[in-house]
């Protein structure tokens, strides 16, 4: 059954289990963090973050601007400035599928379905077949040479923590971030990682064999 959230639009993509810190100025997002604060039950202190879609504006597209998929969040501390500005940090909890929004007053809400974390088909070579790419992976970007021993060691068996963990950890796009939180169960996203993985793994293996190139600015001639 549709729930009715308070929405933060962001141009970035907020996995589940991320800290996502927020420095809050415009006053109706003040308005939200007071209400929230107000509430004793602090597992109820939440409000949804979902991505606009690159070069949308709500104004204009209302829900069409907005990815379907986003995350709730749950507010951690608040620290308050003089000003009445806040700095506050905040921690993805849940999915959810958004329906509609209501833009008739400042603070944007959305009638939004919260969803399952389903693991899929229990699939033990995928969880380690993707661990090690991570390990490469995650060993090319930190600059190591022998890939072959890449650290995969104190990654989580869960395929769903590890699923999300990779889905925050990888550089991608937008709208590739955004596929990977709206796989239907963590199965799927292990799988789509994996490939993301092989392609990013491929190309920073590529560029590490170019030949360096001197980019020395010099002063073009006038004449």
């Amino acid at each position: 059954m549709p729930t009715t959230l308070p929405l933060f639009p962001l141009n970035t993509v907020l996995v589940p289990g991320l800290v996502l810190p927020l420095h809050i100025f415009e006053p109706r997002y003040r308005e939200l963090i007071e209400q929230l604060l107000a509430m004793p039950d602090e597992s109820e202190r939440e409000f949804g973050v979902i991505a606009v879609r690159q070069g949308r504006s709500i104004d204009s597209m209302g829900v069409g601007a907005l990815y379907e998929i986003g995350t709730a969040t749950l507010l951690r501390e608040a620290d308050q400035f003089e000003d009445g500005r806040y700095d506050i940090v905040t921690t993805g909890s849940r999915r959810f599928r958004l329906h509609s929004i209501d833009t008739s007053r400042p603070l944007i809400t959305g009638d939004v379905e919260f969803l399952d974390e389903p693991s899929g088909e229990s699939d033990p070579a995928l969880i380690m077949q993707v661990s090690r790419l991570f390990g490469t992976y995650r060993g090319l970007l930190a600059g190591q040479i022998d890939v072959e021993f890449a650290d995969d060691q104190g990654l989580p068996d869960d395929p769903t923590v590890l699923s999300y963990l990779i889905t925050a950890a990888m550089v991608l796009m937008t709208e590739e971030r955004q596929a990977l939180i709206g796989a239907a169960d963590s199965r799927q996203r292990l799988a789509a990682a994996r490939g993301l993985l092989t392609r990013e793994i491929g190309l920073i293996g590529a560029l590490s064999a170019l030949p360096a190139i001197d980019l020395a600015f010099t002063q073009p001639s006038p004449n």
